[in-house]
């Protein structure tokens, strides 16, 4: 089934810290399976990552095409969502905000609506970067209300080492190895336009971007997620806030620890992981895939060429393989 009318609402779920941003984009018509939750990353909130008004930007408008209800999702301190009183103060007034297990909570309240007003008891999440973890840490601990589950070039904690983060890195507490720094980064961050845009260039083997990936994509990738903020005007240059406690996990996710037990997921699970990428290590995949035991069924794939960014990218530099793995995934 596929369709070109599509209908997007906006609206809220009550979270236990707030209001939760919710969009949902779904076909003009009936819908084909279980509700699909898509999940932002450590920085960029849900519309500026899988929804923007270009061609090739919109990874939910092309899932609600293939007939499926979309539902994208801002965790608590990120783009339509409520931020917690930490992010109203100095950055160095409080410690990381917003951890995984705070997120988790988010998911669930969000999972608790979905399941009580489409009349399906599981949904299907699909989680990129630090989103592939939350979502995977929430597989295992609500195995019963998951029948998909996609990870996208995300972190697992496999092994200790990582070309970023972890030990050695700006991130790391020169007091206290293998600890990341609390009071250097204090409870959030400030998130200018350009900047989200350096690793995405770096990990383009081209002088020219534009080969790789449409300049109107990046423009409103960027244009939206400054955008997100609605404080963003007040700082110049402009920016956002980017709660720290996504970094913080992912920290002590490169210096080996495992913050959940991908052995309790029992979801058929997709597991991609773009070439070009320099969040996910090739052990994080290995160590994930012989852990998911309990996982109704496992796929793993390696996406030739692809970057951090692939569902971004241009069609032909790894977008069109993203979305054949993932529609037939969730088929």
């Amino acid at each position: 089934m596929v369709t070109t009318n599509l209908v997007r609402e906006d609206w809220k779920v009550r979270g236990e810290d707030g209001d939760l941003g919710v969009r949902e984009v779904r076909p003009d018509g009936p819908a084909r399976g279980r509700p699909v939750v898509l999940l932002h990353g450590a920085r960029v909130p849900g519309v500026a990552s899988f929804d923007l008004p270009v061609p090739g930007g919109s990874l939910a408008a092309d899932l609600a095409r293939e007939g499926h209800r979309v539902f994208i999702v801002d965790a608590r301190g990120y783009g339509a969502s409520d931020r917690p009183a930490a992010l109203d103060a100095p950055p160095s007034v409080n410690p990381p905000a917003v951890t995984g297990e705070q997120v988790v909570r988010d998911i669930a309240s969000v999972v608790d609506r979905l399941r009580s007003t489409t009349g399906h008891d599981r949904v299907d999440l699909v989680g990129w970067a630090t989103g592939g973890h939350w979502v995977g840490w929430y597989a295992s601990e609500h195995p019963d209300r998951v029948g998909n589950l996609v990870v996208h070039n995300s972190l697992y904690g496999a092994l200790d080492g990582h070309p970023v983060l972890g030990r050695g890195s700006e991130f790391e507490d020169p007091a206290r190895p293998g600890h990341f720094d609390d009071a250097r980064y204090g409870a959030y961050r400030h998130t200018t336009g350009p900047s989200l845009l350096g690793a995405w260039d770096a990990s383009i083997p081209s002088e020219d971007e534009s080969e790789w990936r449409d300049p109107r994509v990046a423009d409103a990738y960027v244009r939206h997620a400054v955008a997100s903020d609605p404080t963003s005007g007040d700082r110049e240059p402009p920016s956002f806030r980017t709660p720290t406690g996504a970094l913080k996990d992912s920290f002590r996710l490169a210096v080996g620890h495992r913050l959940w037990d991908a052995g309790r997921i029992t979801a058929r699970t997709l597991v991609l992981r773009g070439e070009r990428d320099f969040w996910s290590r090739e052990g994080d995949v290995s160590t994930l895939a012989a852990e998911l035991r309990r996982a109704e069924e496992v796929r793993v794939v390696h996406l030739a060429g692809a970057t951090h960014f692939v569902h971004l990218d241009r069609p032909e530099r790894g977008r069109d393989r993203f979305l054949d793995e993932l529609v037939g995934w969730l088929r």
